[in-house]
């Protein structure tokens, strides 16, 4: 069998990407950052070892061992524990990371220069990171209507104005996602991540029905962090009153796809896939 590695975050994608890899024939090797992994993340993997978020080299000595070349990276770090002022005494970085943050990312934290950093320090180390997406092709964003439930007019509508301006915004990398109400943005998504976004958009608007849409950028490099929705999305956009939720096709995961549009269904909210070249 031939060894690939995965290298996993939080959440349920990293088990999804994981039982991809199996049903292609491929024994699977895991670095999971510690503290972050599913539990039931191990029974999936036929190597398995918890290592440092910023301990690079571990990440490197760990899947060459196993005769790893290629890796996957799926599953989400909070993007406030990058700016928690003890993260580097909780989670002690070796020289790798130590020297990538503070020389080649001195300047420039955004996500995209992160990744680019990662990306290369991995292959100086003998580990070729190649898209996240690869062995989840059936829970990708589709074209039109996924679910049982149409978008309406109002919807649409705020869709269509409502596009361009989230493609913007993720090509500047600020956010990947946006609530729009009468083609009026309520909310952009930004640090907090999209399920605060979501609460927040709720709390400012009271009339339900608002339109909910999540892409990455048209340069977005597929190979890390890949947005995702699951069934929790699907409950907090319920709780906070939206009605639509428009997913860039092919740059969008729906965790447990089934499970997504099922729940969706359940709670009245449309599920369309746009396809950024006509939007």
């Amino acid at each position: 069998m031939n060894s690939i590695g995965l290298i996993a975050g939080q959440g349920r994608l990293p088990i999804l990407v994981a039982r991809g890899m199996r049903a292609q024939g491929h024994r699977v090797c895991c670095v999971a950052f510690r503290g972050h992994f599913d539990p039931e993340l191990p029974t999936h993997c036929d190597e398995f070892r918890q290592v440092g978020v910023y301990r690079i080299g571990s990440w490197i000595r760990r899947l060459r061992g196993w005769n790893a070349e290629e890796a996957v990276m799926v599953g989400r770090v909070a993007k406030t524990r990058m700016h928690d002022p003890l993260r580097l005494v909780r989670e002690l970085p070796d020289w790798r990371a130590a020297w990538l943050w503070y020389r080649r990312l001195r300047h420039d934290r955004r996500d995209q220069a992160v990744l680019a950093a990662v990306i290369d320090e991995l292959h100086r180390g003998g580990i070729d990171l190649v898209d996240s997406t690869t062995y989840i092709p059936d829970h990708m964003a589709s074209p039109g209507t996924m679910g049982r439930i149409e978008p309406n007019a109002q919807q649409q509508g705020d869709v269509r104005f409502g596009w361009p301006m989230l493609q913007r915004t993720t090509d500047m990398d600020i956010g990947q996602s946006m609530a729009v109400r009468d083609r009026d943005v309520i909310a952009v998504e930004a640090v907090e991540g999209s399920d605060r976004m979501i609460e927040r958009a709720g709390s400012l608007c009271r009339s339900r029905g608002w339109t909910f849409l999540k892409t990455s950028g048209s340069e977005h490099d597929p190979r890390a962090d890949v947005p995702s929705v699951g069934v929790s999305t699907v409950e907090a956009l319920a709780r906070a009153g939206a009605g639509c939720m428009a997913l860039g096709v092919g740059r969008v995961i729906l965790i447990d796809r089934p499970q997504v549009l099922a729940a969706a269904d359940e709670a009245g909210i449309a599920v369309v896939g746009v396809d950024p070249s006509d939007a």
